[in-house]
C-alpha cells in the first residue's frame, strides 16, 4: 500500500522582523527539521513562502555595512556590493534569498530545496 504525500504549504511573514530570523526559519522548514519525519537524506514535500520581504527590519547601518562577495574568476576580481546596493538593483528578494541559501547544507539537496522557496514583497 502505498502512501499519499501531500506537499505542505508554510507562509512566514517577514514584516518588521530581521533578515538572519526569517532565513532561519524557512531553512529549518525547507531542511524539514521541524518535522517528525525528517531524513537526512531526502528533501522534505514542502513549500515555504515568504511575504512582506520588503518590510523587513533593516538599519542604516547594516544597509551600508552589510558586504557581499563575490569572484568573477579573473585576476582582480573580487566584486563587493552592499545590502542597499543589492537590495537597490534586484530587489528584497535577493538578499532573502542569498541568506536562506547560505544556511542550507553544500550538497544535491540544496537546489531541490531553494526550488521550493517562494519570496513575495
Amino acid at each position: 500500500m502505498e502512501k499519499q504525500t501531500v506537499k505542505k504549504e508554510y507562509v512566514i511573514d517577514a514584516a518588521g522582523r530581521a533578515l538572519g530570523r526569517v532565513a532561519s526559519e524557512a531553512a529549518k522548514v525547507l531542511r524539514g527539521k521541524d518535522s517528525v519525519e525528517f531524513v537526512n537524506n531526502i528533501a522534505p514535500k514542502v513549500t515555504v513562502k515568504i511575504i512582506n520581504a520588503s518590510r523587513i527590519d533593516a538599519t542604516q547601518k547594516k544597509l551600508k555595512e552589510k558586504i557581499y562577495t563575490h569572484y568573477t574568476g579573473h585576476p582582480g576580481g573580487l566584486r563587493e556590493t552592499s545590502l542597499g546596493r543589492m537590495i537597490e538593483k534586484k530587489g528584497w528578494d535577493e538578499p532573502v534569498r542569498k541568506a536562506v541559501y547560505g544556511m542550507l547544507p553544500s550538497n544535491r539537496l540544496r537546489a531541490v530545496m531553494m526550488k521550493n522557496l517562494i519570496i513575495t514583497e
